[in-house]
């Protein structure tokens, strides 16, 4: 609540966060809907950093919505967190350590304000470890074909594809940030 009270223009920063969290979201859906229809699942060191990235991303985006810390915050953090009590030996204790105690409470706030400030490192570091293994095994194509004939040079042209796709996003970010901030939020 501080920075959309106190900081001038803090509503922005707040809610191209959460909207552009949502819009993450959806591309990284889009990938990984494009990788299974493209057979990309067939490269399995590539396919399974990915899959841990997604993981990552979505423990990164619970520890998110969990920080405003109102009622659906902390009965998401509640019960999410009590489904690791059904791990069998540990899951009782697992619970105990993410929750700082006996209940969700101050300190797993503290905790996953932590982690939700590192973990987008380690999706960093595991993105890049994904482009390296991409590298090393190519990207695939719906007609499973490789050929040789048609490639043409990554830097200027799909430099400037990306950077193109990149502001046509933030375009559509900063849009939907300040004439409907609330489409892609919680109803609630």
């Amino acid at each position: 609540t501080h920075i959309c009270r106190d900081v001038n223009y803090g509503w922005i920063i707040r809610y191209m966060h959460a909207n552009g969290a949502s819009m993450f979201f959806i591309c990284l859906f889009m990938h990984a809907g494009r990788g299974m229809y493209y057979g990309s699942y067939t490269f399995s060191e590539t396919w399974n950093i990915g899959i841990l990235l997604l993981f990552t991303v979505m423990a990164t985006a619970f520890m998110g919505y969990v920080l405003p810390w109102g009622q659906m915050s902390f009965w998401g953090a509640t019960v999410i967190t009590n489904l690791l009590s059904a791990i069998p030996y540990i899951g009782t204790n697992l619970v105990e350590w993410i929750w700082g105690g006996f209940s969700v409470d101050k300190a797993t706030l503290t905790r996953f304000f932590a982690f939700h400030f590192i973990l987008p490192f380690i999706i960093l570091a595991l993105a890049i470890i994904h482009l390296l293994f991409l590298h090393e095994t190519g990207s695939n194509n719906p007609s499973g074909m490789t050929s040789d004939t048609d490639k043409i040079p990554f830097h200027p042209y799909y430099t400037i594809k990306d950077i193109l796709g990149l502001l046509l996003l933030i375009l559509m970010l900063m849009l939907l940030v300040l004439f409907s901030p609330d489409l892609l939020g919680d109803p609630d």
